[in-house]
């Protein structure tokens, strides 16, 4: 069982199938055509997002590549200070031989997409890693010593047990998830020099949202309720980067799916 749990994995008796998701998100369903003791006798479909059918309406919602910087937004990520606080910079935190091949190579993609820039900011944070459940190493900056000098975001982010509240009686649900989605929201440029962060190979800084500022999930939030204002509550609930969409009947779900996937395609933002 931990093992199905591993791998988000749900078991229909009716429909003798089991569903399982691979962490890099292929999904696999197994049928069993009838009672056996056979472990093989089932058939294995493999489905990715390009067979569900609505998706290939929308292929600029789902580009097999994260494209660029983001389109200019109504809002734009603020790193207010409290008043006097003077810049913050530390040194490099140190750093396997390994860690630092993968920091040479994140960092050459965040350059690529534009992401980051050279900085000669008086900022400057360090950088660690962090394992991921998939064996990858996921690039954080320490902004500890920022958080605490940012006056703190107060838009609320939606209560669990709310959301929970707003899908009693649908029976068809899709989940949404936004790539790499903090990075979907440019900085304002006076305070993207507070997002400094120095490394082995130089110092740099953010021109989007990085993970780690702690008003990030405030904004974030902020962006997402605008996007899909007129579908709360009604057919799609939100939280930061997640988005479920729900219906009662199947048609009803083809329906709010396509208004959610043109919501998603205005501004635009990608999963």
């Amino acid at each position: 069982m931990s093992r199905l749990s591993s791998h988000r994995g749900v078991i229909t008796r009716k429909n003798k199938t089991v569903h399982l998701v691979h962490p890099d998100g292929t999904r696999v369903f197994f049928h069993v055509d009838k009672p056996t003791r056979d472990p093989m006798n089932f058939h294995v479909q493999i489905q990715t997002i390009h067979d569900v059918p609505i998706t290939r309406e929308y292929p600029d919602v789902f580009p097999d590549e994260l494209p660029g910087m983001p389109p200019d937004r109504d809002i734009e990520f603020i790193i207010d200070l409290y008043p006097g606080t003077p810049p913050i910079a530390k040194r490099p935190y140190r750093m396997s031989s390994k860690e630092l091949v993968e920091l040479k190579e994140q960092l050459r993609d965040l350059q690529e997409k534009g992401f980051v820039r050279p900085s000669s900011s008086p900022w400057g944070a360090p950088v660690l890693f962090v394992s991921k459940k998939d064996g990858s190493m996921r690039m954080c900056i320490d902004y500890r010593s920022l958080n605490e000098m940012t006056i703190k975001n107060k838009y609320p982010l939606p209560r669990i047990d709310d959301l929970f509240d707003q899908l009693k009686g649908a029976k068809y649900f899709s989940k949404i998830d936004l790539r790499s989605g903090y990075h979907q929201l440019k900085i304002r440029e006076e305070d993207i020099h507070k997002t400094a962060f120095v490394t082995r190979y130089g110092q740099y800084e953010f021109t989007v949202m990085p993970f780690g500022l702690t008003n990030a999930p405030a904004y974030f939030m902020n962006l997402m309720n605008k996007i899909f204002m007129d579908g709360l509550d009604k057919h799609v609930i939100v939280f930061i980067d997640d988005i479920l969409v729900y219906s009662k009947t199947i048609e009803e779900h083809e329906e709010h799916l396509r208004k959610v996937l043109g919501e998603i395609k205005k501004p635009p933002v990608v999963c």
